[in-house]
């Protein structure tokens, strides 16, 4: 269910992986002077990353464009120009892009064609928890995943994982903000499911990711 637009590629080279779990620590171990939690400056993220600022400006506009980063102004409270504030997109009020809603949107209005040529595709989890569902299956497409659905073990199966030719030694940290940006996705997209964990296996290419259903079913 491809969209057909470009592809962003949030974690299609270690650069961003290392930029996106910057942000998802939010400054975690930063000094005294830098930023709220949550938000870095690209001085901030090119010393945890270790990377060029022109390398980190082009990957953060990526990720920006793609809907996995958003940027803000400083608020000062003394004279100076404000910082440019980077944070990665968490679905929540203050952590929300307006590019990865219109994403989810757009994905289900094309669920919605493809479960009306083919109904046998819905989803028995309800309509919200679909539409979640349709937006995930976009990211990790646009990621370069083959995913697999089964809403009664609420698993996505991503075998074989495009990434497991990578260094063993950065697997967890690529899991780690993989995680980040599908519950991104879910929260973005509202309803009752989140990402849980990333399942691996001794074989480096089997992925399963573990979806649960949070206590907005009750509702």
């Amino acid at each position: 269910m491809a969209n057909g637009g470009p592809v962003c590629g949030p974690i299609s080279t270690f650069s961003r992986v290392r930029i996106l779990h910057a942000l998802f620590e939010g400054g975690s171990g930063q000094n005294d002077t830098a930023p709220a939690r949550g938000e870095l400056t690209i001085d901030a993220l090119c010393d945890a990353t270790g990377l060029h600022p022109n390398t980190v400006r082009e990957h953060l506009q990526r990720l920006i464009e793609g809907g996995y980063v958003i940027q803000a102004s400083e608020h000062r409270t003394t004279r100076g120009r404000p910082r440019t504030l980077y944070s990665a997109v968490t679905g929540a009020a203050d952590a929300s892009s307006p590019i990865a809603r219109n994403k989810a949107k757009a994905a289900a209005v094309r669920g919605d064609l493809l479960r009306r040529v083919h109904p046998a595709s819905a989803s028995a989890l309800g309509r919200d928890a679909t539409y979640q569902l349709d937006a995930l299956i976009e990211h990790l497409e646009e990621s370069g995943f083959e995913p697999v659905v089964d809403d009664e073990q609420l698993t996505v199966d991503l075998s074989p994982c495009p990434h497991a030719a990578g260094r063993a030694e950065d697997r967890p940290m690529l899991c780690s903000v993989h995680l980040g940006l599908m519950q991104g996705v879910l929260t973005e997209a509202g309803g009752p499911l989140a990402a849980e964990a990333v399942r691996t296996s001794a074989l480096p290419a089997d992925c399963t990711v573990q979806l649960r259903l949070t206590e907005m079913t009750a509702a």
